[in-house]
């Protein structure tokens, strides 16, 4: 694949975006290992969805399972995912 073919899906990938996914994957940017967050600033969990919906674009991957939440999803960014939020 070229780099403009490259460049073109990347760009795709990032306008698939909404506003909810680009602020949870932003706030593991600093995080050490890209750790996404289980709540937001507000104490409030993250929506369910926006964590499936990173996951399934590949921006987020599982990181481990909490035994003792084995119903919450800890995840990280993955490269993709950093690129995106860039």
């Amino acid at each position: 694949m070229d780099s403009v073919v490259k460049t073109r899906v990347r760009a795709q990938n990032v306008a698939k975006l909404t506003s909810n996914e680009r602020n949870y994957l932003a706030m593991g940017i600093m995080q050490p290992g890209g750790k996404l967050p289980l709540f937001d600033d507000y104490g409030q969990e993250i929506n369910l969805a926006i964590i499936k919906s990173c996951m399934k674009k590949g921006l987020a991957e599982r990181w481990f399972a909490n035994p003792m939440k084995p119903d919450w999803l800890v995840c990280r960014l993955t490269e993709k995912g950093r690129q995106a939020v860039r």
